[in-house]
């Protein structure tokens, strides 16, 4: 399934290469052995879970339906203002990121903010409505950026000092 998830995301402009930068970008001052190979391993590893791939199906299919203005009101208002109080699209996005702990919802707040990359294009005003796809890839890319943390060996180097 995750594949099709990938076709998908190209439909909507966005393939996981673009990602894996973003992750690459996050990673890379903390692992200086880290190739982009590795970024794009964890992107696709994240885009296997089933939670994740709802999450996907879910915020596009309503991205789409609000380019053909098929939303009840005001839901279809506050989508193509892209309100920013509106929220739902962050609080989807957290459910990508939580897979991988607190490290995900730090970067995710972090790539919210900066928009870097494929996530700046998607968050720019035009003919197509990404209101949740910037922020699910913004989630997509927290999360394997997280993932590569989490295995990151010198992890393993840090013991508890003995308290006695």
């Amino acid at each position: 399934m995750s594949k099709g998830l990938e076709l998908l995301l190209e439909r909507r402009g966005v393939k996981v290469e673009d990602v894996a930068e973003i992750v690459y970008m996050l990673q890379h001052p903390y692992n200086a052995a880290l190739k982009m190979e590795d970024c794009l391993e964890s992107v696709r590893a994240v885009l296997v879970k089933r939670e994740v791939q709802y999450v996907f199906y879910t915020g596009i299919a309503l991205d789409e339906l609000a380019e053909k203005k098929l939303l009840p009101e005001p839901l279809q208002a506050i989508m193509e203002a892209d309100e920013s109080l509106y929220g739902v699209d962050e609080t989807m996005a957290l459910g990508i990121t939580n897979v991988y702990g607190m490290i995900g919802l730090t970067s995710f707040g972090y790539l919210d903010k900066v928009k870097p990359g494929i996530i700046k294009h998607l968050n720019m005003k035009g003919p197509r409505i990404h209101v949740f796809l910037d922020d699910l890839i913004a989630g997509l890319a927290a999360a394997a950026s997280a993932r590569i943390a989490h295995q990151d060996p010198k992890a393993l180097l840090y013991e508890t000092p003995d308290p006695f």
